[in-house]
Parts: structure tokens; C-alpha cells; sequence
């Protein structure tokens, strides 16, 4: 269910604008897509920073964790220093 925007992320090297959403599994089931070869859930500890493939990744986990506990927030964008350019 999606709880809230989390983000806006501005990434105009791949011309994209991103718009993340907090959300929660609204089944416990959940399997790979046409898009995913596996997919898997983690704890917070357990995350493989290392694997993940893109900065807006990790900048919407962080957001994410700053978020947690807060039912209104302002929606997050690029970090400091993250500005993506052409």
C-alpha cells in the first residue's frame, strides 16, 4: 500500500525525473518480474550496498530510514553534491 511521495529524484543524464514512493507489502507474497531476475528482502544490516545498481538506490533507502516513524514529511530530492549532470 503506498503510504506517502518520498522523493524526487532529477537525474538528467538519462533524461529521468524519479518519483519514489514509501510504501508497504500489501500481501506477503511477492516473486521476480519481467524486469528482475530475483529479488529478495532484507534487514536494514543485511542490505548489499555493494550490489545495488543505481545512486538513486541507495539515496531512497537512506530517505527511507529518515522517514521511519514520520506520517508527514517533506518529500526528499537529490542529496547535497548528488546533482546528476548531462
Amino acid at each position: 500500500m503506498i503510504d506517502a511521495l518520498l522523493a524526487v529524484y532529477n537525474i538528467p543524464r538519462i533524461s529521468q525525473v524519479q518519483l519514489i514512493y514509501r510504501a508497504s507489502l500489501s500481501e506477503p507474497g511477492f516473486a521476480a518480474g519481467p524486469e528482475s531476475e530475483e529479488v529478495a528482502l532484507f534487514d536494514w544490516d543485511g542490505i548489499p550496498w555493494e550490489e545495488l545498481a543505481f545512486p538513486s538506490v541507495h539515496w531512497a533507502l537512506r530517505h527511507y530510514r529518515e522517514t521511519i516513524g514520520q506520517p508527514v514529511f517533506a518529500p526528499r530530492g537529490n542529496p547535497p553534491g548528488e546533482e546528476i549532470g548531462r
